[in-house]
């Protein structure tokens, strides 16, 4: 996420804090560059425009030009702005476990409303541990009521469903009914989409809405949409009214012009982003840790919140120990990795490290579809090799690849990834907030 942007503001940053003394054209010379990132980026126009006119009022001045390190004041009046154009801290989503929360979302057709009412309802029962329903209101694509079935089923929540009825009000009186009689906090309803906005859909909704009086509407866009999804956000908002977003495929959007807008255009902030395909894949939206994100900064928190999930007590002390020794053999590296695995696409997470620059990522970016061939390989090892890679020879290399069912080629790229990642583990572990870290 964020790729392009975050790769041509590093650029932008770095040029400056080369420079020990800021002149006026240095910082407008930065500015336009930062413009131009931001609009090939797919900000809209006129945010980019305020945007860099709040960063130029506050860096062509005494804040920057009289300061120690004028490059680094840059970057922290960037990032505050970053985190003013996303920020969400006006709305708090109220949840109890001894009242009913209902929850609405809506949405063009494709955006991933079903997918997104299950990890939702995953969401809450595992971070708020309360007892969610899901029900089936889009009844004009049977596949989305049987999609939502299914996910239910994986997910053992129940769902309100009916094939046959063609009244989305008598679905929906149907499952607040069912409710009265069942220990559910949460009741998430998946609406209809189209391909576009039109008059009967919104009217739909819109009656849907009175029925039911739901505590929260959020509108679910794709994020890949750029500033269609934008355009969209204010349509819906305007006749809807809803609470906030959810960014769906944001983990596949290199530009990240959406997140960018759809706040300073609806003024209705992003709640949640969907960051892969997992159920589990759907993140609390903090505009702070993704503006650090975005400059590179990394996202410390996220992380932490993420070894948690993925970890018990027990592996994640082993784990940290390994990270701050920096003693790891290739049988770690396949059981970390592993593990790892579990908390999400591994480049996402490697940018969660502050401090390591993009090119060293691209250069330590694991495939996660190659994985199974990394196992192959290591299990390909004998123990010795495993323990002491620099002894793998021509010949060595070479056998490990015919064992494995792999090529050489295979065989030296995973020996060179697995010096990156001791690399990066090398510098994570002197980062203070790994040194404290208390899982």
């Amino acid at each position: 996420m964020f790729n392009a942007l975050s790769e041509k503001l590093d650029k932008v940053f770095r040029n400056l804090k080369g420079q020990g003394k800021l002149s006026e054209n240095n910082i407008k010379d930065a500015l336009r560059d930062i413009r131009i990132a931001l609009l090939e980026a797919d900000v809209n126009f006129r945010i980019v425009k305020n945007f860099i006119a709040e960063i130029e009022k506050r860096a062509i001045g005494a804040e920057v030009m009289k300061s120690l390190q004028p490059g680094q004041q840059v970057v922290k009046i960037v990032h505050e702005q970053l985190i003013s154009l996303m920020d969400n801290n006006y709305v708090k989503l109220d949840l109890q476990p001894n009242r009913l929360t209902k929850i609405m979302l809506v949405g063009l057709q494709g955006s991933g409303k079903t997918t997104a009412c299950a990890k939702l309802a995953n969401h809450f029962r595992k971070k708020n541990n309360l007892k969610p329903v899901m029900i089936a209101c889009d009844i004009y694509r049977p596949a989305a009521i049987l999609q939502l079935e299914t996910l239910g089923k994986q997910l053992d929540v129940p769902v309100i469903s009916d094939l046959e009825q063609k009244d989305v009000g008598k679905i929906a009186e149907k499952a607040l009914s069912w409710v009265g009689n069942q220990n559910i906090q949460v009741m998430i309803f998946d609406t209809a989409g189209r391909l576009h906005i039109d008059t009967e859909m919104m009217d739909e909704v819109k009656k849907l809405k009175q029925q039911i009086k739901p505590d929260y509407i959020f509108f679910v866009v794709d994020a890949m949409t750029g500033q269609d999804a934008v355009n969209v956000a204010k349509e819906f908002n305007d006749l809807l009214n809803f609470t906030g977003v959810i960014l769906t495929k944001l983990d596949g959007d290199a530009r990240g012009g959406a997140a960018l807008s759809i706040k300073a255009v609806t003024d209705k902030p992003i709640l949640f982003a969907g960051i892969g395909e997992k159920i589990s894949d759907l993140e609390a939206f903090h505009a702070n840790r993704m503006a650090s994100r975005i400059l590179g900064m990394g996202d410390v928190l996220t992380l932490i919140e993420k070894a948690q999930t993925a970890f018990d007590e027990q592996e994640a002390e082993k784990l940290t120990q390994k990270m701050l020794k920096n003693r790891f053999t290739l049988s770690d590296f396949l059981e970390q990795l592993q593990s790892i695995k579990k908390m999400g696409p591994l480049d996402q997470i490697l940018k969660m490290i502050p401090g390591i620059p993009q090119m060293q990522l691209k250069e330590a970016e694991i495939d996660p579809k190659q994985i199974g061939k990394v196992e192959a390989i290591i299990r390909s090892m004998t123990t010795n090799e495993r323990e002491i890679p620099s002894i793998i020879n021509g010949s060595r290399r070479l056998r490990i690849a015919k064992g494995s069912g792999t090529t050489v080629t295979d065989v030296n790229r995973l020996l060179k990834q697995f010096d990156q990642m001791k690399i990066m583990m090398k510098q994570m572990s002197s980062h203070k907030a790994f040194k404290n870290l208390k899982l």
